[in-house]
């Protein structure tokens, strides 16, 4: 079989299988964090959940396939493993920025959900402010 090939299959396998590993492994252990971060709502931090393992699949599998072409030639087997490692390094990288970005969102999000922001609220009994993190309402 072509050396590039063997590379390209190579690269596909390693990658799906590192990008499947990964989502489940935050699908599985995120799941308290989210619980957390929607104030113990276990159906919104599953429903959430589940989108950023489907999104996640989406960006990491469209980012392998756009990778896969090297745009040189292969001819021996370290070149091919030279260039595996440098394809497989990238997926890498970007499953963990995007693993770095998805908690940099969810602790901004936690953080202010446990701050407590006020809003105004207009009632039948005109307007009146809440803690918009627990809904009880603010002291004038």
């Amino acid at each position: 079989m072509n050396t590039i090939v063997v590379t390209y299959l190579s690269y596909v396998c390693l990658s799906v299988a590192l990008t499947v590993w990964v989502a489940q492994t935050l699908h599985k252990n995120g799941r308290v964090f989210l619980v957390d971060v929607f104030h113990g709502n276990e159906a919104l931090a599953d429903s959430v959940n589940h989108l950023l393992v489907v999104g996640f699949y989406l960006i990491n599998f469209g980012y392998v396939t756009l990778a896969l072409k090297l745009g040189y030639e292969v001819n021996t087997a370290q070149e091919g493993i030279e260039a595996l490692s440098w394809k497989v390094g990238l997926v890498l990288l970007v499953l963990g920025a995007m693993h770095f970005f998805n908690l940099i969102v969810f602790t901004r999000i936690r953080r202010h959900g446990r701050l407590g922001h006020t809003v105004a609220y207009a009632g039948t009994e005109g307007f009146r402010t809440f803690n918009d993190s627990v809904g009880d309402p603010v002291e004038e």
